[in-house]
């Protein structure tokens, strides 16, 4: 699936699958924009595990100007009773480049993965965490793609920043919920 956007200046920004070749570029974008960084082979392994959720944006020079990594989670045993055994995705990364912010690039790659979760994996919903400082993005979570505050974890992030734990149901999450 690809879709086209208009980039800074009007130029297109088409947004699709990552694939192998898209690594470094996205390991790239990361380092650029956020202050959680990885390891190559973190993103090599979502992209053979999951190969179906990554997305990139990329510029009409063919530049990775943003990504969503994400994964499918397992089990936790200490999962309350409702969350065991459902399947469920979890958003590892969103970044996108300053000069193409705004222009509703990480919504459209969100919405992209999410969707791949609920079809291909049969996703209950999907979490992610936010710094709590981090209001731009809280917003675009919440107002922009429906998600609700969970949790908060302190201390959660490798400065000692606390995370908002952020999940959005999925149609079949909610009637699960609906049906017990």
């Amino acid at each position: 699936r690809t879709h086209r956007r208009d980039g800074p200046s009007g130029a297109m920004v088409c947004i699709r699958e990552a694939n192998a070749e898209d690594l470094l570029d996205m390991q790239h974008s990361n380092l650029l924009s956020l202050p959680e960084n990885y390891a190559l082979r973190y993103y090599f392994f979502h992209a053979v595990t999951w190969p179906q959720l990554p997305y990139v944006a990329e510029d009409h020079k063919g530049r990775i100007v943003g990504y969503v990594l994400a994964k499918m989670e397992d089990d936790s045993p200490d999962a309350p009773p409702l969350q065991r055994h459902e399947p469920h995705g979890h958003i590892t990364s969103l970044a996108v480049r300053r000069p193409f912010r705004k222009l509703g690039i990480a919504t459209e790659v969100m919405r992209c993965s999410q969707s791949c979760m609920e079809q291909v994996f049969d996703a209950m919903y999907v979490s992610l965490h936010v710094r709590r400082t981090n209001s731009a993005a809280f917003r675009l979570y919440s107002s922009t793609l429906g998600y609700k505050l969970n949790a908060t974890e302190y201390g959660y992030y490798a400065d000692g920043e606390d995370a908002f734990d952020m999940r959005k149901t999925f149609p079949r999450g909610a009637a699960a919920v609906e049906a017990t």
